[in-house]
């Protein structure tokens, strides 16, 4: 009905249809209070008298809520399946093919949730899109979240249907497959799918989504590293990559090994074979192992020119003491920082079974540091954990003695703390200083990952705010695998002289 006629209610009926529509499609409720004034009178009786009062609806102490809302949805998806009343019809057809999808579709529900379909369907009814392969394949799914809100998605389909989502301006789907995929990182796939999301996202410009999926393969390098997935990484990902120093891996020489992988399928020209091969941190990589690649790496052999002189820098760093090599030699720079490596000379994994159980502490020993110099040299560290620390401040006892204080904080409400500390004095290793990182594992779809890194300061002894929202008590707890919570302590050496005061 398209009469305004203040005795035929007709466009107000279909205001309110609108109104509903849209709240259910954002997942709120509708209320229609004047519901039954409209089944009950004629179209021409309606009367101010006939809506109940806001003072009446207050009063009532029996007041309730009706929602019929899954109903509804389930008759908007038959709507959309049988197409009856429709006034629109999508023709979707796939990029390189003949062959044409046909919808039959309703203005008014299209309208209320893209713009874009809006304008396109102005003065007319029937609507050609042109779509990639993929997107044409989720087009009906598409729809029902237009007209019913809600759609089911699988990791491969998560790109297609954002492509969608972008392409006709709807917002909440955007933002849905977005979370998705930000959720499903750890997903297990056959080809792997955080590369392709992170290519995706650096084109479309969500830069949540790339940092999200930048950070994770980061984390979990080793496990990227030796999948099909890796094959996939564009130029400026590896790049980008490379110059980070929170990579997680086993050693420098695992990520030398990958590049040259990556550099034989590629086949790049040479001078990002050449950028990538000096962004390698030859210093972390032991003299034997550097001698193997000058004589028996392909990628070695074909651009030594290109990283000659950061070889020999590097066995002269192994040959000499790195306090002696620092006079002579700029060392401030990320070629001798340690990226956090998994190998037992860097660090040791700690499973603490029932950890909200009591107090923990264990014992390992590390390198003093990267040079060969030291390599005879180890430090022992001391580690321990509690699942409940209460600040001095806080705890009961203190309380207590003060007249007037605030309830004692109870200890169930302590928080975890982690603290490091080195089982010899700081004369045993004079000069050298150590940056520690904790990596928090845990299991997400059966797969077990790197989901929370905490590094501090090499002067303090514990991890600030280490696991400040977890909750422990639960066994259903993400951070707990088994009912155990599963890290791995790194140990960074850092030579004093090797850090330069800012002016």
């Amino acid at each position: 009905p398209e009469s305004t006629h203040p005795s035929r209610p007709g466009s107000r009926t279909w205001l309110a249809v609108a109104v509903c529509v849209e709240a259910l499609t954002h997942g709120r409720g509708c209320f229609w209070p004047f519901s039954a004034a409209v089944t009950s009178r004629a179209p021409g009786a309606w009367s101010a008298a006939a809506l109940p009062q806001r003072a009446e609806l207050g009063a009532d102490t029996a007041a309730a809520t009706i929602n019929h809302a899954p109903a509804l949805l389930q008759r908007l998806q038959g709507l959309l399946q049988r197409g009856n009343g429709s006034d629109a019809v999508l023709r979707v057809r796939p990029a390189g093919s003949d062959e044409v999808q046909v919808f039959h579709a309703h203005q008014l529900l299209l309208a209320l949730q893209s713009d874009v379909l809006d304008g396109l369907l102005h003065n007319r009814s029937v609507l050609t899109l042109d779509e990639p392969p993929d997107s044409a394949a989720l087009f009906d799914r598409f729809l029902r979240y237009l007209y019913c809100g809600e759609v089911s998605l699988q990791l491969h389909q998560a790109i297609p249907l954002h492509r969608l989502a972008s392409k006709y301006g709807v917002a909440s789907l955007q933002r849905g497959v977005a979370e998705y995929m930000r959720s499903h990182l750890a997903s297990e796939s056959s080809q792997g799918h955080v590369v392709g999301w992170y290519h995706y996202a650096t084109r479309v410009g969500d830069a949540g989504l790339q940092e999200s999926c930048l950070q994770f393969l980061a984390w979990n390098l080793s496990a990227v590293l030796g999948s099909a997935e890796w094959a996939t990484v564009s130029t400026e990902l590896l790049l980008l990559l490379l110059e980070r120093s929170d990579l997680v891996l086993h050693s420098e020489l695992e990520l030398y090994g990958a590049v040259e992988a990556w550099l034989a399928r590629r086949q790049p020209e040479a001078r990002v074979a050449e950028r990538a091969l000096r962004a390698i941190r030859y210093p972390m990589i032991a003299p034997s192992h550097l001698f193997q690649l000058q004589v028996q790496s392909p990628a070695m052999l074909r651009h030594r020119a290109a990283v000659q002189d950061l070889l020999f820098q590097a066995f002269q760093f192994h040959a000499a003491s790195p306090l002696h090599f620092a006079k002579y030699f700029d060392v401030n720079c990320s070629m001798f920082l340690p990226r956090n490596y998994l190998a037992p000379a860097w660090g040791s994994p700690w499973v603490i079974s029932n950890p909200a159980r009591d107090d923990r502490s264990t014992s390992f020993q590390t390198q003093l540091g990267p040079s060969s110099h030291d390599a005879g040299k180890r430090v022992t560290w001391n580690v321990l954990f509690s699942p409940r620390w209460l600040p001095v401040s806080l705890r009961p006892v203190y309380a207590d003695a003060v007249p007037g204080a605030l309830p004692a904080a109870r200890l169930e409400d302590g928080r975890p703390r982690l603290v490091i500390t080195p089982a010899m004095s700081s004369s045993d290793f004079a000069g050298v200083s150590f940056q520690k990182t904790v990596l928090v594992g845990v299991r997400q779809q059966g797969r077990v990952f790197v989901k929370h890194v905490y590094s501090f300061h090499q002067s303090t002894d514990e991890v600030p705010d280490f696991l400040a929202h977890a909750d422990l008590q639960k066994r259903a707890s993400e951070y707990l695998i088994d009912n155990a919570l599963h890290l791995h302590i790194v140990v960074k050496p850092v030579y004093h002289s090797l850090i330069k005061a800012k002016k």
